[in-house]
């Protein structure tokens, strides 16, 4: 277990961009992300890993970011909710289906959501309501009850496709 006070330096890539911090060894990646690096997007639900608005991409999959501590992605490629906009701010079909969709309410759930489906298309363009399914499984929504998130992802994969 880390030793309380003790730092380390973290060096990481996010949304394409390198940054280093040095950290409480025992920091959570979720918070490197929100306070220090101020990309709040990335929102913090459970602390136990349960409802995945935390969801991040490192090196390729997809993670909950209040699970890993920082010092735990040193040297990795991070994709966070803020990475999936253009840079003139038009959103990427994914989240205009979620807008499109009416795919969110309060919006709590939605950058985890995003990030879990984002992980899910980039494998797979043409995913079954199965898979669907299965890609979201550890995102908890407490408003839509599903089926606008379901027809967004379905959306925005049949809109990849065409």
């Amino acid at each position: 277990m880390a030793e309380a006070g003790r730092r380390v330096q973290v060096r990481v890539e996010v949304n394409g961009r390198a940054h280093e911090a040095d950290v409480e060894a025992r920091r959570l990646l979720v918070f490197l992300l929100r306070d220090d690096l101020g990309l709040t997007g990335t929102h913090i639900g459970c602390d136990t890993g349960s409802c995945g608005a935390c969801t991040v991409i490192l090196d390729g999959r997809a993670v909950k970011s209040c699970m890993l501590l920082a010092a735990q992605a040193d040297g990795c490629s991070l994709r966070t909710v803020e990475s999936l906009a253009a840079e003139d701010g038009s959103l990427s079909p994914l989240q205009q289906a979620f807008h499109d969709e009416h795919a969110l309410q309060c919006g709590y759930c939605t950058p985890g959501m995003l990030m879990s489906a984002t992980y899910l298309l980039e494998r797979n363009a043409s995913p079954t309501d199965d898979d669907i399914k299965h890609s979201v499984q550890g995102n908890i929504c407490r408003c839509t009850g599903y089926q606008n998130i379901f027809r967004a992802i379905r959306s925005a994969a049949e809109g990849m496709d065409a």
